[in-house]
């Protein structure tokens, strides 16, 4: 039963952390133009949004097997 309640664990962190941080940015040099021996560049920024649902989602499941880890240790 200690596995389930470290994974418990994990998964309320894991969950708590989505739900402050509900998405991160990241950026992509792209070639726009190539002409001969020069070249432009341009960055563009991505952004990947989560849903806030997957993180209430995972707390309650990290809640539940914590919950159930430590009514089996009993």
């Amino acid at each position: 039963m200690k596995n389930a309640l470290v994974v418990g664990i994990v998964l309320v962190v894991v969950g708590a952390g989505l739900l402050a941080y509900d998405h991160y940015s990241y950026t992509t040099r792209e070639q726009v133009l190539q002409i001969g021996p020069l070249t432009a560049t341009a960055e563009k920024t991505h952004t990947v949004s989560f849903p806030p649902m997957l993180g209430w989602v995972l707390v309650g499941g990290g809640l539940g097997l914590i919950a159930f880890a430590v009514a089996k240790k009993r």
